[in-house]
């Protein structure tokens, strides 16, 4: 990460936020750098930039901003999460191994079994919020260990410090998918994570209008691999998305601290409010994994998932009846989503492995946004009486 030495080097998050990540305006005096539409470089250039496939001023500039918001020294940024995810899985060889926990992204999950399996990779998904399968790391010895925390949909909050230790006795690698909390949130390299992906599409960003994702670590040697796979596979983000992304993440703290208040509120509310079956929520006291969840984050995120006793039919039902949650896939934009996980973002995995998981038919994920809470809670009222 090049460090800024206009910022202070105690500056926090928010500071961070907005005064890293903001070079190549000194020709103009821009306070906010420009978007580099060009294809190519003029060779000898004083940035040392050849081709935008291989580089550009401005994703330099965001991947500057997030090294310092992840705490990390390296940073690279991808065209998507997905991107990111398979620049990772770039790094495998036939004969490696993946122990994931066993509720992941559905992309995710399409990708490592779809793809990878045909390279020779093998996966193996075990519940990592157990410390009972802890030692199946130890006997598989795998090259990754795939972690999610908090999980996509299910919410689940694992121990990404204990998990780590256990990963680097035997030498693996331990990636942190860190989208659902957020890099003000969480810092996962700091609880002894190797990598940090980010599909900066979500919170990082923030505004629903640019594609994006992200990998931060401490290690050379994961950089290079990172370098190598943005120009190889041609995974590079585009400058005009990178700038949007660069311009969303600058509002990161404020809108995360709105998230989070906001999806608390409504949980709490909807977990005494009856006929509801469940409610989970990494901050409700209620949570078994609340002090875990404490512990990690720095608050609960925007994401909650209910529960309201529903058959899919009647689930979709009452999506299709609230008026500012729009149904969608994707999360962490300003506004309010929900989302049918088992016909949605999860429906590429098989409905048995789905619900052994415990994605079930029932389950509604609700993705809050910034708006006031009581429009939102009349919202939900008005959907469930209809």
């Amino acid at each position: 990460m090049k460090e800024d030495s206009s910022v202070p080097g105690n500056a926090r998050f928010e500071t961070r936020a907005i005064h890293i990540g903001q070079d190549y305006r000194s020709e103009t005096g821009a306070v906010i750098p420009p978007i580099y539409m060009t294809s190519t470089f003029e060779t000898g250039n004083p940035g040392g930039f050849d081709y935008t496939r291989s580089g550009s001023p401005n994703y330099r500039n965001l991947q500057n901003t997030l090294a310092s918001l992840e705490n990390a020294q390296h940073c690279t940024v991808f065209a998507s999460g997905v991107s990111a995810i398979t620049a990772i899985a770039f790094g495998l060889k036939a004969g490696d191994t993946i122990i994931s926990e066993q509720n992941i992204y559905g992309c995710t999950y399409r990708l490592f079994e779809r793809v990878l399996r045909k390279f020779d990779v093998h996966i193996k998904y075990v519940n990592l919020a157990n410390p009972q399968n802890y030692p199946l790391i130890a006997e598989l010895k795998p090259a990754l260990v795939w972690l999610e925390s908090p999980t996509n949909p299910l919410l689940k909050i694992l121990d990404i410090a204990a998990i780590a230790k256990v990963a680097h006795s035997v030498g693996s690698t331990v990636v942190v998918d860190n989208t659902f909390a957020s890099s003000l949130i969480q810092q996962p390299l700091d609880l002894g994570a190797d990598l940090s992906l980010l599909s900066t599409t979500k919170y990082t960003n923030g505004h629903s209008d640019a594609l994006g994702g992200a990998v931060c670590s401490n290690s050379d040697a994961w950089q290079e691999k990172m370098i190598f796979a943005q120009k190889a596979l041609g995974l590079q983000p585009s400058p005009f998305d990178s700038w949007l992304t660069s311009r969303g993440v600058k509002t990161e703290a404020i809108r995360m601290e709105r998230h989070s208040a906001n999806a608390l509120e409504l949980a709490t509310r909807l977990e005494k409010r009856k006929g509801v079956k469940s409610v989970r929520y990494p901050f409700l006291p209620s949570n078994p994994q609340y002090e875990l969840a404490k512990k990690q984050m720095r608050a609960g995120s925007g994401m909650m998932l209910a529960d309201f006793g529903h058959t899919q039919d009647q689930a979709l039902a009452f999506i299709r009846k609230l008026r500012l949650f729009t149904q969608a896939e994707s999360l962490g934009g300003i506004e309010s989503l929900v989302c049918h996980p088992a016909t949605m973002t999860h429906a590429s995995i098989p409905k048995e492995i789905r619900e052994e998981a415990g994605v079930t038919d029932g389950l509604i994920r609700f993705s809050v946004g910034i708006e006031h809470v009581e429009d939102l809670w009349e919202d939900i009222e008005q959907a469930l009486h209809a």
